[in-house]
This record gives structure tokens, C-alpha cells and sequence, in this order.
């Protein structure tokens, strides 16, 4: 009997480098990848991969050695670069050094991975784009060359600029000699995008679409508590509590914890869920005492929009919108909802005034006054049809 067939090769995956590992659906060999460290699914690409740590190939081949036939398409293969705004960016020795110390500075200051990477990527690029140009030299002119030639050509968002702008700013700050006037520099004025909503028929047929446990439990969370994606992946069994209705979300974005309501109507379902999986230290896990990957919620809730017949785009943030607007629609007070939600300003929390039904439905488009007029006028002509 022949062994199962598994290739490992390089890929880039989320704007990193990592390590693949392909195969048919096989129960064992699953298993088997588990038993390894730092692995995680992909639910878009379809595959297992693992960080593009040194010896990580040589540990997969000698994992699978006897179990299955492997077929490294790795050592052989020449490395690649991560791509950011330019390709194949080259950066001298000394202009890699100066972007470690940056990311150093920036996580001295207690900024997020995220944000760190983020910035560290965007002056990376915008270096490469000056060809290694010395920064005493950079001008404010220079940064407005990098929108005009680099973000707008390729259509970057406005708040992909507004982040560039911000990561020139803490660059600045952090290498006073950079002949950039930080006051100067303007960011570009933010889209004024409404969030886009779920009616609240529409969420029940979603959650109902879920066919799995333990995802429905984790969509029903998000919109029933109002938690972004990565305080649903943080959230930690100890912190809820079910007898007070209570939810303790510990450093929220921008490193602040707060507290949110626990649906009644959801506990059966979470008890179910517990005795099903038994998590063991976080809400919704991949392995055991594992955190759960943002991009498998990201699939599963588009899986379920689909199977619900509901065509626009819906992302886990989709849910926590319907959240705060359906609340709005109830009657809360928008000062309960900032709370719930963790905004620092009212005015974050006001956008959802705009998308809220229960203020519109009371007015009265002049259409409906005009028919209802002349119906009133006329008695014997009570219908009055358009069509």
C-alpha cells in the first residue's frame, strides 16, 4: 500500500513568507500536522502552513519520514521576497538596520505587532522608492512623490495614505536629522463610508446558515456582545460570565478594557458548545488552548452569507455594525452604546444615527403626502395607482 503524498513548499501568505504543506484530505496526516508547533489553516488557500522558522522544512520531512511519501519543493527552489506597495524591494545594509531600530522605537512605545509591522512596511517601501536615498535628505516633497506616484497610480485606499502619512510622522520623531516637516504633512481627509447593515431578519438566517457548533456560537457572540474579530479571538473563558450577564473585554483596540452585555438567549447555545468542544482557556479555539485564526471566521461568515441568500458583503465587522444599530433602533441611548462598543468619542459612535431605521420610518416622504392628499380630496378614487 502506498504512503499519502504531502508537498511542502514556500509561500506568501498575508504579505509573509511561510511554509506550506499540501495534501488530500487524510484523517492521520491531519493528526499528525497538529502534533507539530506554530501550525495554522488556511481557509482561503486551502492548505496547513507553518512560519518560515530556520530547520522548519527539515523538521516537517522528519515528522512524516515512514508516513508519508514527501516531496519538498522547498530547498531546491530559490527564496522569495515578500511584496509590499514596490516590488522587489532592495534595501542597503545600513537602511536595514535603520528600519529594526525603528521597529524597536515603536515597540517602546507600546504600539501593537500590527501597527509596528504596518509602519515598519510602509517606511520600508518608501526607502526602496527614494533608492536608499540618505534620510537627512528626505524632504516633505518626497513624501508627497510617494502618494502621487506609488498610492494613487494603484488605488490605495484613503486610509492606507493616512496610515503612510502616520508612519512618516513616528519616523520623523524617531530620526529628528529626516528633513521632513512633520507639520506640514497632511493626511488626507477620511471617506465618509456608512458601515454596512444586516437587518435583523437577515442575522437570524445567517446564524441558522451556520451549520457548525461551534462556528454559529462564534458569530452568534460577535453580534450578540458587539466584539470586534480580535476581541472574539482574545476573549478568554474566565472572562465571561454568564450569571451576571457579563462580558470583560481585557485591552481592546487601543489597549482599554470594558464591559459588555452577555445575551440570555444565547446561553443554551453556549452550554451546548462547551460540553460539545471543551475549550479549555479561550472562547473559541483552534487546538487546544490555541487561539482561533481571524482569516477561518472571515471564511466561515462569508460561507454563511451565501448559504443565507444575503448578497452583500458581510465580514465579522458586518455583525458588530448590526449590533449598535439595531440597539439604536431599540431605543439605547447612543452614550450605552459608546460604551459597549469602546469608542473614545460620541462622534465615532454617531455614524450609526445615519443607517438607524427608527428615526427615518417617522418621516414621511413627500410622495406618500402627495397621493394621500389628493386620495382625501378625492373619496371616490381611493386608490390612486403610479404603475
Amino acid at each position: 500500500m502506498s504512503l499519502p503524498q504531502i508537498i511542502i513548499e514556500r509561500i506568501v501568505h498575508k504579505k509573509q513568507v511561510r511554509i506550506a504543506v499540501r495534501f488530500k484530505f487524510n484523517r492521520d496526516i491531519i493528526h499528525r500536522i497538529k502534533e507539530l508547533e506554530g501550525y495554522r489553516w488556511s481557509a482561503t488557500k486551502k492548505l496547513w502552513y507553518f512560519p518560515d522558522n530556520p530547520g522548519q522544512v527539515e523538521k516537517i520531512k522528519q515528522h512524516f519520514r515512514g508516513i508519508a511519501d514527501v516531496i519538498d519543493k522547498v530547498s531546491d527552489a530559490p527564496p522569495i521576497r515578500v511584496k509590499g506597495l514596490i516590488k522587489n524591494r532592495r534595501l542597503s545594509e545600513e537602511m536595514q538596520n535603520l528600519l529594526r531600530d525603528f521597529a524597536k522605537y515603536l515597540r517602546g512605545k507600546r504600539y501593537s505587532e500590527s501597527t509596528v509591522h504596518t509602519y515598519s512596511t510602509f517606511i520600508a517601501d518608501f526607502l526602496d522608492f527614494l533608492r536608499n536615498k540618505k534620510p537627512e535628505e528626505i524632504t516633505s516633497r518626497d513624501v508627497e512623490r510617494f502618494s502621487e506616484e506609488v498610492m494613487a497610480p494603484n488605488h490605495y485606499s484613503i486610509s492606507t495614505q493616512r496610515q503612510f502619512v502616520s508612519a512618516v510622522k513616528q519616523f520623523k520623531a524617531f530620526y529628528p536629522s529626516l528633513a521632513v516637516d512633520q507639520f506640514v504633512l497632511e493626511r488626507p481627509r477620511k471617506s465618509r463610508q456608512l458601515p454596512s447593515v444586516l437587518s435583523k431578519d437577515e442575522v437570524l438566517r445567517l446564524l441558522i446558515a451556520t451549520q457548525n457548533l461551534k462556528h454559529r456560537a462564534a458569530l452568534t457572540m460577535i453580534y450578540a456582545s458587539g466584539l470586534r474579530i480580535s476581541e472574539l479571538l482574545n476573549l478568554k473563558l474566565a472572562d465571561i460570565h454568564t450569571e451576571r450577564r457579563q462580558i470583560f473585554i481585557r485591552s481592546g483596540k487601543g489597549r482599554k478594557d470594558r464591559v459588555v452585555i452577555f445575551a440570555e438567549s444565547f446561553l443554551p447555545m453556549f452550554q451546548n458548545y462547551l460540553v460539545t468542544y471543551r475549550p479549555k482557556v479561550y472562547f473559541i479555539e483552534g487546538k487546544p488552548g490555541k487561539q482561533y485564526s481571524a482569516e477561518s471566521i472571515r471564511a466561515i461568515i462569508k460561507r454563511s452569507a451565501r448559504r443565507a441568500g444575503i448578497r452583500q458583503r458581510v465580514t465579522p465587522h458586518t455583525l458588530r455594525h448590526s449590533f449598535a444599530t439595531h440597539l439604536l433602533d431599540n431605543g439605547v441611548d447612543i452614550r450605552y452604546i459608546q460604551e459597549l462598543l469602546g469608542h473614545n468619542s460620541p462622534k465615532t459612535t454617531m455614524i450609526y444615527t445615519h443607517v438607524s431605521r427608527k428615526d427615518i420610518l417617522r418621516i414621511q416622504s413627500p410622495l406618500d403626502e402627495a397621493i394621500k392628499r389628493v386620495i382625501e380630496e378625492d373619496k371616490k378614487n381611493p386608490n390612486i395607482l403610479l404603475s
